[in-house]
């Protein structure tokens, strides 16, 4: 048995060790030009007159402080609009009023930081590098005499609003998202989660972590475990070991009637649509037809009895009209736990499987079923 001793103290040596994931190259690389565009942009722009005191246009250090976490950590709730702008403002105002009351150096900056902080978590806008700016103002008597309260507009609230307009700009430049308080393109956490906003937000406070994480990351995070998990459930499969290659496709000229034909035939919930070479074009859902056949116009209807005869002929429709462009798709080597929370979203009654342009399978949410049924019974044969 190992000795407790011993193990205490390899487990407190790994933790003073790195605590986050080794960076990839190109996120060095983005992270590290972003910092360089950011601080060089805002000090083309507050430099340009020189360093002014009577107008508030200079550099102060802990602008780098927060142009590594814009650029650095885009996603973190420290980085975001209101906590960089409304931070270090009101960190500002703290370190100047305690700047013109208090004359003991040391106790200023104490009283400084500290309030400073207070107030922060008071707005809800912590942001590690403005406890910097209060410090700046209690270091900087002969600039708060000059500046007064204007020390927050300028250069400290001018400086941090340039910053963070470099780094939206350069965030939709580069693929990432700042700010950062959407759920990408996937459904709300209450649809894809089962929980909502406010309760993830209070699995956060209840944690202690709400100055750690955002309600997104919370939610992407719990998202990946439930993938990971599947994963012990469905093993190694992926769309190819599951798919339907059988396919039926239609053209993208295919008309109602003879798409409401092969849904007769062949109880299909769902349609490819292809072009003669194999291509994929998009995904007609019954849904899709329903809801089209229901349109008088295209069940034939006819519109205003002024019309002639030739103007009350209702348009055909086709396949192309009603299909949706854009649906999830899968390669063949996707993960069957990857598929999962595809299929089970609102409307999404298949995937299909596509390599490259051309479609090679579909997955259904019946084939996933019958998928995880068979490796349930493998896992325990006692089902059955």
């Amino acid at each position: 048995m190992t000795a407790p001793g011993p193990t205490r103290f390899r487990t407190a040596l790994r933790s003073l060790g790195p605590a986050s994931a080794a960076g990839q190259p190109r996120e060095v690389v983005r992270a590290g030009l972003g910092v360089m565009i950011g601080l060089g942009v805002t000090g083309l722009i507050l430099l340009s007159p020189g360093v002014d005191l009577e107008l508030g246009l200079y550099m102060i250090a802990p602008f780098a402080a927060t142009a590594v976490l814009v650029f650095a950590a885009p996603s973190s709730p420290l980085a975001q609009p209101w906590s960089a702008v409304v931070g270090n403002t009101l960190s500002a105002v703290v370190g100047v009023a305690v700047t013109m009351l208090v004359s003991d150096v040391t106790l200023r900056v104490a009283l400084a930081g500290g309030l400073a902080v207070a107030a922060m978590i008071l707005a809800r806008a912590v942001h590690p590098p403005a406890g910097a700016v209060a410090m700046t103002a209690a270091l900087s008597p002969d600039a708060v005499d000059a500046l007064g309260f204007r020390f927050a507009l300028a250069p400290v609230a001018v400086g941090t609003v340039l910053i963070v307009i470099c780094a939206a700009l350069y965030g939709r430049a580069t693929g990432r998202h700042y700010p950062f308080r959407q759920f990408d393109a996937a459904p709300p956490p209450s649809e894809r989660l089962g929980l909502s906003e406010d309760e993830l937000a209070g699995i956060l406070q209840h944690y202690q972590q709400t100055l750690n994480l955002g309600v997104a990351d919370l939610a992407r995070l719990i998202g990946a475990a439930e993938l990971q998990a599947a994963t012990h459930l469905t093993g190694p499969l992926n769309a190819a070991d599951i798919m339907s290659r059988d396919l039926v496709t239609v053209g993208p000229e295919a008309t109602l009637d003879e798409l409401a034909e092969l849904y007769r035939l062949h109880g299909f919930t769902s349609l490819p649509v292809a072009a003669e070479s194999g291509e994929f074009l998009g995904v007609v859902f019954q849904i899709h037809l329903i809801v089209r056949l229901q349109d008088p116009q295209a069940r034939g209807g006819f519109g205003k009895a002024t019309l002639s005869w030739a103007d009350r002929r209702p348009p055909v429709v086709r396949a192309s009209d009603i299909m949706a462009v854009k649906p999830a798709v899968a390669s063949p080597a996707t993960p069957v736990a990857a598929l999962l929370p595809l299929l089970s979203q609102s409307g999404c009654h298949a995937v299909p499987v596509l390599d490259g342009d051309l479609i090679v399978g579909i997955v259904t949410q019946t084939d996933l079923i019958a998928a995880l049924s068979r490796q349930a019974l493998r896992l325990d044969p006692d089902l059955i």
